[in-house]
């Protein structure tokens, strides 16, 4: 089963995809996002640890391909922050945009190569709104757009969560 839950800011994506894989043993939760020293971001993660059971081993790395990889049950938190973590490693925020997209692309065909067994991913849906003021809003969401396409093609199934509501694509 390969699975990718979308949605907004607090939708209720994350309590979805984590209860999808509620009756499995042993998860191998990924945390694919920038390293940050920021209060806010702390009491987020602290508040997804909390939720999660014991028996869950956190992965913190932006090697999507060698993440999905292992063993088990997997659950990805999140594309979009991966995404972020891929483009800040490079330093290609400032680059023209058809470098960053190949570097994401070529990322992005690694990881889904990578996928077998149960997989469970929670992405962003940022496209809905407005056109974001500032380069780098722009390129985000049109890269998170190209990797989401990526990963639905690839998965089983995608559920789309609204106001903690799921709606199965």
């Amino acid at each position: 089963m390969r699975v990718l839950v979308t949605g907004g800011v607090r939708s209720g994506k994350s309590r979805h995809a984590e209860s999808l894989l509620a009756g499995e043993p042993a998860v191998t939760y990924v945390a694919p996002g920038p390293v940050r020293d920021d209060a806010d971001w702390a009491l987020r993660v602290a508040a997804h640890r909390e939720r999660r059971p014991t028996t869950w081993t956190t992965l913190e790395t932006g090697d999507l391909a060698a993440a999905l990889g292992v063993d088990g049950p997997v659950l990805v938190d999140c594309l979009g922050t991966w995404l972020t973590r891929v483009v800040d490693d490079a330093g290609l925020w400032e680059a023209p945009a058809d470098e960053v997209a190949a570097l994401v692309a070529e990322r992005t065909a690694a990881a889904v190569a990578a996928m077998s067994g149960t997989v469970v991913l929670v992405t962003n849906e940022v496209g809905l709104g407005v056109v974001p003021e500032h380069r780098s809003g722009r390129l985000f969401r049109d890269l998170l757009g190209t990797v989401n396409q990526s990963f639905g093609a690839a998965c089983d199934e995608v559920h789309l969560v609204v106001a903690g509501r799921v709606l199965r694509l």
